[in-house]
């Protein structure tokens, strides 16, 4: 009996060997996505931090990392740059995931039916491709491969490395001063370029780039320094009057890692300004507060500040504190008025009893004395020029402001 039962035994062990061998007991196999993509490269200055993959339709589902603000709830997704590497003729459907922003506590979505985005075949040239919402706040974006690879990005890009070229073009100019005044978190040098002559009548700060995503911002002083510095009449007319002090990167860090919006450490530049900065904490800002108070003490107050960004209004922020606002408010709308007549700009500025605190426009005016507000650039439309924005055209509103600050002092007085 013993026997049978071991001789049974063994001739099902037989059978199920044979079926095993004959794929009867083979696990489905998933099926493998068909696409003509073959890699996502994100291998470069300012791309951004991101992970794909296909999905079982072929669409390349793209996953943005991001931004967190330290101690707080906020996060920020704003800035995409990555490069597609596919079959040249093919066409792909790519899908863009994590646009559910929080800002103090709310949701807020960083893309609508006016978003576009960006491609270049060399990282050079870019023209502008459509782009749709879906539900779930995911955008999508159908590419076609005109060539082996395509650089794809939320806006024209400005990197460390374009920032970089336009100091070596012009340090050696006898009307332009760059001078190091101190270092971002992770040791990357802060720069104030000074255009103009040291004891001019007047002095007008320029900051960009305190949000990594905003590239706007460089290429409007690109444009405003290049202006400034042509061989001349009017530009040495121009110079008598006033001086510019730019900060032309402030969040160095954040636009090398490609991030969004914060420092390294957590900070949003464009905030806490209502009180000294933390030299651990924001580096980059407690750099431009000394130096502002070095100005100060050296006689030099500045007279005007500008902190560039970029997002979907494209307007003026005028923060209205606590303090004798008649003065200011004036200035903000002769400055309005010269921008309107002299540039490409229509938006607008913020009314009413608008206040942001803690900006750095706010901070300046209350605790420095300083007229400064916040400056949007629209990075989707310029509706002066019924277009999409690319950066030559903030080039232009850049060289065109030359001429807004010339005649804005015109009534002041020493």
């Amino acid at each position: 009996m013993i026997r049978q039962i071991r001789l049974i035994g063994f001739l099902l062990l037989m059978l199920v060997l044979q079926a095993v061998k004959a794929g009867l007991f083979a696990q489905p196999q998933e099926a493998v996505p068909v696409t003509d993509l073959k890699y996502i490269n994100t291998g470069f200055e300012n791309a951004s931090p991101l992970y794909w993959k296909i999905t079982p339709e072929g669409e390349i589902d793209i996953f943005l990392v991001y931004d967190l603000e330290r101690e707080s709830p906020n996060r920020a997704n704003g800035h995409w740059f990555f490069q597609v590497q596919a079959k040249k003729g093919s066409d792909l459907t790519l899908i863009m995931n994590n646009f559910e922003n929080v800002w103090n506590g709310k949701k807020g979505v960083p893309v609508s039916d006016k978003t576009m985005c960006y491609i270049s075949p060399d990282n050079k040239q870019w023209s502008v491709v459509n782009t749709d919402v879906l539900d779930g706040n995911r955008l999508q974006l159908k590419l076609h491969m005109s060539h082996e690879s395509l650089y794809v990005a939320h806006v024209q890009p400005y990197r460390i490395s374009d920032l970089d070229a336009l100091l070596a073009e012009i340090e050696d100019h006898p009307l332009v001063k760059i001078t190091g005044i101190g270092k971002t978190v992770e040791g990357r040098q802060l720069e104030i370029v000074r255009i103009g002559h040291a004891n001019t009548p007047y002095r007008i700060l320029i900051r960009a780039r305190a949000h990594s995503w905003e590239p706007g911002g460089n290429w409007v002083v690109q444009g405003l320094i290049r202006n400034l510095l042509r061989d001349e009449e009017t530009n040495q007319r121009y110079l008598d009057r006033y001086a510019l002090y730019i900060m032309p990167m402030a969040n160095k860090d954040g636009v090398a890692h490609g991030r969004t919006r914060f420092n390294i450490q957590g900070k949003d530049l464009n905030r806490n300004w209502d009180k000294p900065a933390d030299p651990y904490y924001a580096p980059e800002n407690y750099a431009l507060e000394q130096w502002i108070n070095s100005m100060q003490n050296a006689g030099k107050r500045l007279h005007f500040a500008i902190d560039l960004h970029n997002d979907q209004g494209g307007r003026i922020h005028v923060s209205r504190p606590n303090i004798d606002l008649n003065a200011y408010l004036e200035f903000i709308q002769r400055y309005e008025a010269l921008m309107r007549e002299h540039t490409w700009f229509t938006e607008g500025s913020t009314g009413g009893d608008f206040r942001n605190p803690g900006t750095i426009g706010e901070g300046l005016l209350e605790r420095f004395g300083i007229f400064a507000c916040v400056q949007e650039l629209n990075c989707n439309w310029i509706a002066g020029l019924q277009k999409h924005p690319f950066g030559s055209d903030w080039e232009l509103l850049g060289s065109q402001m030359r001429d807004v600050f010339y005649h804005l002092f015109e009534k002041e007085k020493q």
